[in-house]
């Protein structure tokens, strides 16, 4: 039996669907530092990203990273670049959560900034980590996506201390470190490789060391992030 039309037209409506910014908040996050933009990977930020690193990330006989990702073929290091990032979005949690931000240098995909943490409410601590095309190394960009990021994190997400480390054969990073204004905090003996026995700096930086730019920072989305870490409005 059909309903009369004017029953028909004053039935129900689905309501609107939400945005994926509004669904995610992480996602409606938008930094801007002079000349840099970093704004949470998306999947469609996935395929430049692992051309970006196909085309190379350092030379062939370095590896700056703890976990070795750039090592083997082109399919290999895709495709963990594409299971990091699903694996890190969906395991996000107030009380663990890692933020991977895509680096933009006048809307070109440069490389990656990203902060790690867990128990954030309490310890107030993250850990920084990115990297960036090797084309675009010497231009300063690593300098800045990481004044970026440690401005963010204290400005607007209340940190007290920002951690981050380096092998003390990567002196491009550790020179990064020293202009952004982290201090050494000792030295540890990991294994890199599997069996090559390397020595990592440890470096920490507070709000009060942190040298800024000079550039402003322009943050989008940093209210409802808060509220999706469990942190006061």
């Amino acid at each position: 039996m059909s309903l009369p039309l004017d029953s028909a037209l004053s039935a129900p409506r689905s309501p609107a669907p939400q945005s994926l910014d509004d669904l995610w908040p992480p996602f409606g996050l938008t930094i801007g530092y002079g000349p840099v933009s970093l704004t949470p990977v998306r999947d469609t930020d996935l395929p430049d990203l692992v051309a970006l690193a196909q085309a190379g990330v350092h030379a062939p006989h370095e590896m700056p990273f703890f976990v070795p990702w750039t090592v083997g073929t082109p399919d290999e290091v895709s495709l963990r670049i594409l299971q990091y990032h699903w694996a890190q979005r969906a395991a996000m949690t107030p009380a663990s959560w890692t933020l991977e931000m895509v680096v933009r240098v006048d809307g070109d995909i440069v490389g990656c900034q990203g902060i790690s943490t867990r128990d954030y409410p309490v310890t107030r601590t993250g850990e920084t980590g990115s990297w960036l095309g090797r084309m675009h190394h010497g231009r300063g960009i690593g300098t800045l996506m990481r004044q970026a990021v440690c401005v963010f994190m204290f400005d607007h997400l209340g940190a007290a201390e920002i951690t981050s480390g380096a092998f003390l054969d990567n002196p491009a990073s550790l020179a990064v470190s020293r202009k952004v204004g982290y201090r050494p905090n000792g030295v540890n003996r990991l294994a890199r490789l599997g069996d090559e026995m390397a020595l990592n700096q440890r470096l920490t930086l507070t709000e009060p060391d942190l040298v800024r730019a000079g550039h402003e920072l322009r943050v989008q989305g940093a209210a409802p992030l808060r509220v999706f870490l469990g942190l006061p409005g």
